[in-house]
């Protein structure tokens, strides 16, 4: 599956508040789109974290009746969860990578890594081709 890994350089909160601090995060990655007026894809990660602590896992279906959200809204917004790595889903139940949000930032850091070694290489051959030298 391909992802999409965002990043956004947005100055940290400067006090420790689990909200906030969940926000700057989410809004980091650029979880939250323009058209997310309502925080919902915070909303879910936050869910994700007080159902994940305390479960082996959590549906769509969960988070929906946990949020007040109908599931077609709660789906569109994990597939973009899912999308940028940051979840992932086995049967029905919904996990974060790794087991925590800091093994899942570090995945998601090996990632980005990933792509950059490749389209490094890309470049070079490209260079290479077209007669370009690195300076």
């Amino acid at each position: 599956m391909a992802h999409q890994i965002i990043l956004i350089n947005i100055e940290k909160p400067v006090e420790k508040d689990l909200e906030k601090d969940i926000h700057w995060f989410c809004d980091s990655f650029g979880l939250s789109s323009g058209r997310d007026v309502e925080n919902i894809s915070k909303k879910i990660v936050m869910d994700l974290l007080s159902n994940l602590s305390h479960d082996e896992g959590v549906t769509s279906e969960m988070l929906a009746r946990s949020l007040g959200i109908n599931l077609s809204r709660v789906n569109h917004h994990l597939r973009n969860l899912i999308g940028s790595g940051l979840v992932y889903r086995r049967k029905k139940l919904l996990y974060l990578r790794g087991g925590s949000l800091k093994a899942a930032v570090c995945e998601m850091r090996k990632d980005s890594e990933r792509i950059f070694d490749e389209l490094e290489k890309i470049a070079e051959d490209i260079d290479n081709e077209v007669g370009l030298r690195s300076r």
